[in-house]
């Protein structure tokens, strides 16, 4: 059955097929993703891949189906190193390019193997080399044309366990199904023959290529509607800023105005208390004068002013103690997104509690860290729903937003954590801090 699933080529020529598809596979990301170092290293690292590829898949197409299979493990983890010692990505974004490298190089294979089988026969060696090049060159150009638009030279990838599970379950049904006939002996294809197979093989690795890339659409377009989502956010909080900056400039006008009157009205005044009570007066009303923040990050100022303004419209407090700066290796729109949600989510909560209301946020650097705290008054009671807490408007499709912060936490190497104590409910996001 073997044989015929092969395409009737010996095991060694077989091996070797499937190494350099493996290995050209990985180059293609190699060509369209962010590399380490210049091309001399690269090639290096890329020369002692397929080595390493080849020898592996020889030495174990000689063992039994168990070392076969063991071998195949070890194929993955082979590319997944190269890959991580070639690209400037991280652990996961490289296991998720593995997956999609192992599918693509299965596919490119079978149907090479296809072409043998059905046309190529007892035909001289070089044949067979120009026609398993030009198959490669067909399979991983058609990849290469559609990762290149996919993937812009120096962005990351933004993928996440999720996404690294999912397309590994993927790539793994789909090496399971394609070679199912080479891992047990099935009654029920005993009488099929071998160009069915074939074709079964071909189909099955054509349709998990289709779905790894309708996964990576899926995840392109949830990114999309983030990203205009915090886009909007961020807007509005450009907006507020404007509208504090206005209104700043206005009170600034009228109270310079007034302001002669006031100091003539205190110099009149002969009575000490009563010109104590003018002088607090007049500390009072200008008290409210400074809703603007400076933090030294322009986004950072833009989000916590908005808010500010939002809060004090509710009666609730805001206290800031923020460096901005430290949030300055995050693209605007995660900061916003971070920054908004976890302060929306504290003012939400704080407004069900009376007054007096506070929220307080503190940003700082913690040893090689980065840690955003924000913390609020709340009536101490939290829903939870499948062991994550929720709000109690989540039948209207409101929640505490604790997923886009956690998958942006996630995206930059971070971790959340959350305390609901007695009296102040409390969320941790710590970072790590870039080139530190």
């Amino acid at each position: 059955m073997s044989d015929l699933l092969l395409g009737g080529m010996d095991d060694d020529s077989r091996l070797l097929v499937a190494a350099l598809a493996e290995w050209a596979a990985c180059m293609v990301y190699v060509l369209v993703a962010r590399r380490r170092a210049v091309w001399l290293p690269t090639a290096a690292i890329a020369g002692a891949g397929l080595v390493a590829l080849a020898g592996l898949h020889l030495w174990t197409g000689s063992l039994s189906t168990l070392g076969w299979a063991f071998g195949i493990v070890l194929a993955v983890a082979v590319m997944w190193v190269l890959l991580i010692a070639s690209l400037r990505v991280s652990v996961l974004e490289a296991g998720y390019l593995v997956a999609k490298s192992f599918v693509v190089a299965e596919l490119a294979a079978s149907l090479y193997w296809q072409i043998v089988w059905f046309w190529l026969g007892d035909s001289a060696a070089w044949v067979r080399v120009l026609v398993l090049a030009c198959v490669l060159a067909a399979v991983l150009f058609a990849v290469w044309a559609i990762e290149r638009r996919r993937m812009a030279d120096g962005a990351g990838l933004g993928v996440g366990w999720r996404d690294m599970a999912g397309a590994g379950a993927i790539a793994v049904l789909t090496f399971v199904g394609s070679n199912v006939t080479l891992i047990v002996e099935l009654p029920s294809f005993a009488d099929v023959s071998g160009p069915v197979l074939l074709y079964v093989r071909t189909l099955v690795d054509f349709c998990g290529a289709i779905a790894l890339f309708a996964q990576q659409e899926v995840r392109r377009e949830l990114q999309a509607r983030r990203d205009a989502d915090a886009t909007a956010q961020l807007l509005r909080n450009q907006h507020d800023q404007y509208v504090v900056s206005r209104r700043a400039m206005d009170e600034v006008n009228r109270r310079y105005h007034d302001m002669r009157h006031h100091i003539d009205a205190v110099r009149a005044e002969t009575d000490s208390a009563s010109r104590a009570q003018l002088l607090d007066d007049l500390a009072e009303s200008l008290q409210d004068h400074g809703d603007q923040v400076r933090t030294g990050n322009r986004v950072v100022d833009a989000v916590l002013t908005g808010k500010r303004v939002r809060a004090r419209d509710d009666g609730i407090e805001v206290r800031c103690v923020v460096d901005g700066t430290l949030l300055d290796f995050m693209a605007p729109l995660d900061v916003t997104a971070l920054l908004g949600n976890a302060i929306d989510n504290a003012l939400e909560a704080a407004r069900l509690v009376p007054e007096p209301r506070s929220v307080r946020v503190a940003l700082f650097a913690h040893d090689d860290f980065v840690m955003l705290r924000v913390a609020n008054s709340y009536d101490g009671t939290v829903t939870r729903s499948g062991g994550r807490l929720v709000s109690r408007k989540a039948e209207q499709g409101h929640g505490y937003g604790l997923s886009s912060i956690r998958a942006i936490a996630q995206r930059h190497g971070g971790t959340v954590s959350v305390d609901p104590g007695e009296r102040w409910f409390s969320l941790h996001v710590l970072l790590p801090r870039p080139g530190v």
